[in-house]
C-alpha cells in the first residue's frame, strides 16, 4: 500500500508540470551530480563491502562513468528538447510539420547488483533529463550500496520526484503491480520475462537490459599478445560479474596454444601470482552465486586458477581448456571469473557456432582480416561489441547500448537515454489562409486526378 501511495504521489507531482521545464531538468541533473560528489567516499566503501571493488575500479567503472553521463546530458538537453522540423508533403499544403519530445510521466528503474551505482544512476539521469518522475529499485543483493543510494537520493530529492524503494522480491512484485508509464530493467533473462509480463497488463513500454553468453572469437590473424591482455581485462573485471564480459573463447586451433599461454601470463601480470591476496581483485556477490560458479568448474579441464576462499566468496581467475558445447559451463551465462576455451578449426566454424545460438548481448572479434570482420558484424545479430578489444563499447555517450532478442530490447547512454525516456510526438500545424478541396466529398474525377498528382 505504501508503494501504491508513493506512485500516486509521484503522479500528482508530475501532473503539476514542474518537470517539463528544461532549466528544472538541468537543475535536477546538477543535484544528482552534487549528490554523487557528496556521497562519493561512502559509495566507494559500500562497493568494497558488496563486491570487493577497489577505489580505482569503482571510479573507472561506476562513479566516473555516471558523472560523465550526467555532464553529457546537461550539455545537450536543450538541443535535444527543441522542436524538430520535418518535410511536409505537398498534399498537406500549407502546413508546418514537426516533432516534439515529451516525458512519459512516472517511470520505474530496476537496477542490478553487479554495477549497482552505475546501472542505477545512468538510467535515472536519462529519466530526469527527459522530464520524468522516477522510482528506483536497487538490488537487495548489493545491500550496502542500496542503503547508501537510498540515503543519498532522500537527501537531495523530494520523494514525489525521485524515490528509492529498498527490499527484495516482495517489493519487486509490489512495484510491478503498479501502473508506471515506463519500466527500465537491468538483470537476468528470467526476471526480465516477468517484468515484461507484468508491464503488459498495463501496456507499459519497457527497456530490458539482459545478458547471455557473449562470445569472443580469435582467429589466426589476431595480435595474440594484445588479444590476451584485453581479453583478460574484460573477462575478470569486477570478478567476471559484468553483463558484457566475454563469456567464452572460440580460438582457431592453429593459434590456440599460443593464445592460452599469453592468457595465463596476462592473468599473472594483472592480478599477481596469488590473486586471492590482491586487494584490488573483487569477490563474488554472495554464497549462492559462489557455489553456482564452483559447480561449473570441471577439474579435468582446469588449466589455471580454481583456488578459492569460501568464507570471503573469492574465486581466482580461472581458465578451462578442451571445453565442448555440452559442458556445464556452456549451458548458462557464467557471470563470474571462469573462462572456457573452445577450439575451432576456422573462423567459419566459429561463425556457425555463434550464429546458431541465441543473440548475445555482446560479441568480441579479434582478427586482422577485414572480410572476417565484415561477415561477423553484418551477419550475426548481437547487442553491440568490439573488434580487437572487449567491453569498451559501452563506455561512450555517443553510442547507444542495449541488447537484441534474448539479450534484451531498447538501448540507452547519451542521447539514447533521453530518447528512451521520451515519447516523440508528431505534430502538423495547418495554416488557415488556404484549404485544398480534394479530400472533401463529394468526390469528383477532377479531385481524384489532383489527389493522384499530389501523392505521386
Amino acid at each position: 500500500m505504501q508503494i501504491e501511495k508513493l506512485v500516486q504521489k509521484q503522479r500528482a507531482y508530475y501532473m503539476k508540470g514542474k518537470t517539463f521545464d528544461i532549466s528544472a531538468r538541468i537543475h535536477a541533473l546538477h543535484c544528482l551530480e552534487q549528490a554523487i560528489a557528496s556521497y562519493e567516499e561512502r559509495l566507494y566503501d559500500a562497493l568494497q563491502k558488496d563486491l570487493g571493488k577497489s577505489k580505482s575500479e569503482a571510479y573507472m567503472c561506476e562513479i566516473g562513468l555516471a558523472l560523465s553521463e550526467i555532464r553529457y546530458l546537461k550539455r545537450h538537453i536543450r538541443s535535444w528538447s527543441r522542436e524538430r522540423l520535418v518535410r511536409t508533403p505537398l498534399a498537406q499544403f500549407h502546413a508546418k510539420s514537426f516533432t516534439v519530445q515529451e516525458p512519459y510521466g512516472v517511470v520505474l528503474v530496476m537496477s542490478p547488483w553487479n554495477y549497482p551505482v552505475l546501472l542505477t544512476l545512468e538510467p535515472l539521469a536519462g529519466a530526469l533529463a527527459a522530464g520524468n518522475c522516477c522510482v528506483i529499485k536497487p538490488s537487495a543483493y548489493a545491500s550496502q550500496t542500496s542503503r547508501v543510494l537510498a540515503e543519498m537520493i532522500r537527501e537531495y530529492f523530494q520523494e514525489d520526484y525521485v524515490a528509492v524503494v529498498e527490499g527484495g522480491r516482495t517489493e519487486n512484485q509490489s512495484l510491478l503491480e503498479q501502473k508506471f508509464d515506463y519500466i527500465f530493467f537491468t538483470g537476468g533473462v528470467n526476471v526480465g520475462k516477468m517484468v515484461m509480463e507484468k508491464a503488459a497488463a498495463h501496456l507499459t513500454p519497457v527497456t530490458l537490459e539482459l545478458g547471455g553468453k557473449s562470445p569472443c572469437i580469435v582467429d589466426h590473424t589476431a595480435n595474440l599478445r594484445l588479444t590476451a591482455k584485453r581479453l583478460v581485462f574484460g573477462k575478470y573485471l569486477n570478478c567476471g560479474q559484468t553483463c558484457v564480459a566475454p563469456d567464452y573463447v572460440l580460438a582457431e586451433r592453429s593459434i590456440k596454444e599460443e593464445l592460452l599461454q599469453y592468457i595465463l601470463e596476462e592473468i599473472k601480470a594483472q592480478f599477481g601470482d596469488k590473486p586471492l591476496e590482491n586487494l584490488d581483485y573483487g569477490k563474488i556477490i554472495n554464497h549462492k552465486h559462489f557455489e553456482r560458479l564452483l559447480s561449473l568448474i570441471d577439474s579435468d579441464k582446469l588449466v589455471y586458477g580454481g583456488a578459492f576462499d569460501a568464507e570471503a566468496c573469492r574465486l581466482e581467475p580461472t581458465v578451462l581448456d578442451g571445453i565442448t558445447e555440452s559442458d556445464a559451463v556452456m549451458q548458462e551465462e557464467i557471470f563470474g571469473p571462469i573462462l572456457p576455451i573452445l577450439t575451432v578449426d576456422s573462423a567459419e566454424e566459429a561463425f556457425v557456432f555463434v550464429k546458431n545460438r541465441p543473440q548475445p548481448l555482446a560479441l568480441y572479434l579479434f582478427t586482422g582480416d577485414t572480410k572476417t570482420e565484415a561477415r561477423f558484424l553484418n551477419e550475426i545479430p548481437f547487442g553491440g561489441g568490439c573488434v580487437n578489444d572487449t567491453i569498451i563499447h559501452l563506455a561512450t555517450e555517443e553510442m547507444g547500448f542495449g541488447g537484441v532478442g534474448n539479450s534484451g530490447m531498447g538501448s540507452y547512454h547519451g542521447k539514447k537515454s533521453f530518447e528512451t525516456f521520451s515519447h516523440e510526438k508528431s505534430i502538423v500545424k495547418k495554416f488557415t489562409w488556404i484549404d485544398l478541396p480534394m479530400r472533401y466529398q463529394p468526390y469528383t474525377s477532377w479531385k481524384e486526378k489532383m489527389v493522384r498528382r499530389f501523392l505521386k
